[in-house]
């Protein structure tokens, strides 16, 4: 689905600095707006020519007029360069996961999601880059009601990769409410984004793995804790889309309008592949919330969004990718 999908209409930015080109949301918002005619520079420490995933995320846009990878790393490398003429910087290098995030390696969480964020804001400011359109993340709202979450809600992270990335967005917004700041900063919330290429620790990739190969599901908890799935195409439309939106738009959600629990995500799975699955049933793991929802209404009205891709679509969509020779050498 996301590869054959036709350029859209909306408006596009003329030049675009992609930082986490080589992850999941990266390569795939990248492809896009190549497609489009953006000239893009993709930076990410992560090199294809030495990382396997790296280069497959990449494959799309590889050879593509107008991309330019640059090997880098935000924590130590000149920024400034790379943001010569850029209309928008989309910022969604870091550190991904909850579970890591206890422990040791919080500290890298720390230098990738918020001093690696500061450096890039300081440069952003220098260069006078209009906009900047950073990722953040669902799990800034912790443990909720079970309703949908409103960008006011006050927010409660339940794990320290969620104080992170709470802690980057706010980073954004406070440079960009300096009065001699030129950079707007519109920040998303993204929830919980599926479909090809997606990390392989998420549950759908997970579920999907395990019909289509029949090994066994690691389930955590009883399977009743409920997502907001946003299909990884739906989710680089409203990244394109926050480009574009009026000044000082701030905080959007952006849910995909799947609100499903991990029990439905795994009969979609086996429904899709048509075979069942062995479960392992393991404990809760700290900082998983019991159910995320967003609120959606304000992507609509400031982005003009709206999710189009219903979860057993986009599963169907990520499954075929599963099953392509090129995923299987890389896995």
């Amino acid at each position: 689905m996301s590869e054959s999908t036709s350029v859209s209409t909306t408006p596009t930015p003329r030049r675009a600095v992609v930082t986490g080109v080589a992850g999941f949301i990266g390569s795939h918002l990248a492809h896009t707006l190549l497609q489009a005619g953006t000239t893009v520079i993709g930076v990410d420490r992560r090199d294809p020519a030495a990382d396997q995933t790296a280069a497959a995320n990449l494959a799309a846009s590889h050879g593509l007029p107008g991309y330019m990878h640059i090997t880098a790393d935000l924590l130590t490398c000149a920024i400034d360069p790379l943001l010569f003429d850029a209309d928008v910087i989309f910022h969604l290098a870091g550190i991904p996961g909850v579970r890591a995030s206890w422990g040791p390696h919080f500290g890298d969480y720390v230098a990738s999601n918020i001093l690696a964020t500061q450096r890039v804001m300081d440069a952003a400011t220098r260069m006078r880059v209009p906009r900047v359109v950073v990722a953040s993340s669902s799990s800034v709202y912790g443990p909720t009601s079970g309703g949908p979450s409103v960008e006011s809600d006050h927010p409660r992270p339940a794990s320290p990769y969620a104080v992170t990335k709470l802690a980057e967005e706010q980073l954004c917004l406070a440079h960009a409410a300096r009065a001699d700041c030129p950079t707007d900063v519109v920040a998303l919330r993204y929830f919980t984004v599926y479909g090809p290429r997606q990390r392989p620790d998420m549950f759908t990739h997970r579920a999907l793995l395990a019909a289509i190969t029949g090994q066994p599901l690691r389930l955590y908890g009883d399977g009743h804790q409920r997502r907001d799935f946003t299909y990884v195409d739906d989710a680089v439309a409203a990244t394109i889309a926050a480009a574009f939106a009026p000044t000082d738009t701030g905080i959007v959600n952006v849910g995909g309008g799947s609100n499903a629990s991990l029990l439905e995500v795994i009969n979609i799975a086996k429904s899709l592949v048509g075979r069942d699955i062995q479960i392992h049933v393991e404990h809760a793991r700290n900082g998983d919330v019991l159910t995320t929802r967003a609120n959606s209404g304000r992507a609509h009205d400031v982005l003009g969004w709206r999710p189009t891709v219903d979860l057993h679509n986009g599963m169907r969509a990520q499954m075929q990718a599963l099953t392509q020779p090129a995923y299987r050498a890389v896995a």
